[in-house]
């Protein structure tokens, strides 16, 4: 049987687990509704830097932030809507802002817990726009589902774009070995789009590559080093993934995006919700030994 337990730490989180307690999901709602921590099988998924978690004043660097209402960042951190000027910073507020545990299920073979996010007078300032997030993490024995459901509670149409920005351990990137389903990507510290073959110069010192023409919405990550390959799989409306590493730092992220940088002023791939209409997509993360 599948579990839940709150636990009171730094901040409250809720851990969702098996019944051998080896693989877990961490969920911490009021640190912007983060996923913090993965296990499957005992090994930790996930990289998290535990001092920037620590800090309220930063953003958090691990876990499976969320990305809402901008993915990447904006010339200048502005966008305008209406004839008005707002301020966005990278990746919007989602991650910054409280986010409430709604509802728990456990059966004999997942966990569920699902937080929601409401518009307040914080994001109206920045993003004028009535909303209703309602996000459920589904744990099951090697994967994790993300449901999310947008809804635009404003009278006008609402603009958004978002997506994820999961951390995942590593050790030796010499090691991985990506299937990702596209041919080019476009690379944004050179500012050029580039041929992918199906792999990256880990000596540079950054690698922040967008990929925007995507065949298909499933990729994966073999870790030869960890025995584990990661396949990501997501809903049609997410089109940009995006793989981003650091040189010297033990973590790759692959990022599901709907929009690429700047969609909320250039409008590409940016996502229109009516008034009242919601909604639905999905993203799934699975571990396996490979064959």
């Amino acid at each position: 049987m599948f579990a839940i337990a709150p636990e009171s730490r730094q901040y409250q989180t809720y851990v969702l687990s098996d019944a051998t307690g080896e693989t877990q999901l961490e969920i911490v709602p009021e640190r912007g509704g983060i996923a913090t921590r993965w296990r499957v099988n005992g090994t930790e998924i996930f990289y998290l830097d535990e001092e920037r978690f620590k800090d309220p004043n930063l953003s958090v660097r691990g876990g499976n932030p969320i990305l809402f209402p901008i993915c990447g960042n904006l010339p200048d951190n502005t966008y305008t809507h209406n004839g008005q000027t707002y301020t966005l910073k990278q990746h919007g507020f989602a991650r910054e802002q409280p986010w409430t545990a709604i509802d728990q299920q456990v059966t004999e073979t997942s966990a569920s817990l699902t937080i929601g996010l409401t518009s307040n007078t914080q994001t109206l300032a920045v993003y004028p726009f009535e909303f209703e997030l309602a996000f459920t993490y589904i744990l099951d024995s090697h994967s994790f589902t993300l449901e999310q459901r947008y809804t635009n509670r404003s009278n006008e149409v609402m603009p958004f774009s978002a997506g994820f920005h999961p951390y995942f351990a590593v050790q030796d990137k010499t090691k991985l070995r990506l299937q990702i389903p596209s041919s080019q990507y476009d690379d944004n510290v050179t500012k050029s789009v580039q041929a992918y073959a199906g792999h990256f110069d880990f000596n540079l010192d950054e690698i922040d590559a967008a990929f925007t023409e995507l065949s298909s919405r499933v990729a994966s990550v073999l870790d030869e080093d960890r025995s584990q390959r990661l396949t990501l799989t997501f809903s049609p409306e997410f089109s940009t993934l995006v793989f981003w590493t650091v040189k010297g730092k033990d973590f790759y992220c692959l990022e599901p995006w709907t929009a690429p940088r700047n969609a909320m002023n250039t409008g590409n791939h940016l996502l229109h919700l009516d008034p009242g209409q919601t909604l639905a997509i999905a993203m799934k993360l699975l571990i396996e030994q490979p064959t």
